[in-house]
């Protein structure tokens, strides 16, 4: 991505988290094809400091499957490059804000999840990793006690 298209994109992204934040997520809780979106804060993997993303999000077993997609871009997203150096992270459903742990789905459980569950619920999804050569990463965050 060209340095001018990031900028944007981190633009777009903290107004994104501050609409979403003002609006208990009234206002951008849903993405495209209707899938629902939390904020997630995770620290970064360099610097430790916390930075926060809209992303969409599927329920699973109690807890919330995230899928690091970027659009299908070669890369996986810094978000998820952040969660998965990390054990643990906050999230934001609508006004309600917790920590979670955090798990990255490998192997047979990933293809499951991304064919029952992700391909399932939001099929678009297939789209972006027919645009690359990766795989699309999936976490469970799952609320602690």
């Amino acid at each position: 991505m060209n340095p001018v298209m990031r900028t944007v994109m981190r633009g777009a992204s903290k107004l994104a988290v501050a609409v979403y934040k003002a609006s208990g997520g009234k206002v951008g809780g849903r993405a495209a094809g209707g899938v629902p979106v939390l904020l997630l804060t995770v620290s970064g993997r360099k610097t430790g400091q916390p930075h926060t993303n809209p992303v969409g999000y599927f329920e699973h077993e109690g807890g919330y499957l995230v899928v690091g997609s970027a659009g299908g871009t070669p890369q996986d997203p810094q978000w998820f490059r952040n969660l998965r150096a990390a054990s643990s992270a906050e999230v934001q459903v609508g006004r309600r804000a917790f920590p979670v742990t955090v798990r990255e789905l490998t192997g047979a459980e990933r293809d499951t999840a991304w064919t029952d569950i992700v391909l399932v619920r939001c099929p678009p999804f297939g789209k972006y990793e027919q645009k690359t050569t990766r795989k699309m990463p999936l976490a469970l965050l799952t609320p602690t006690p």
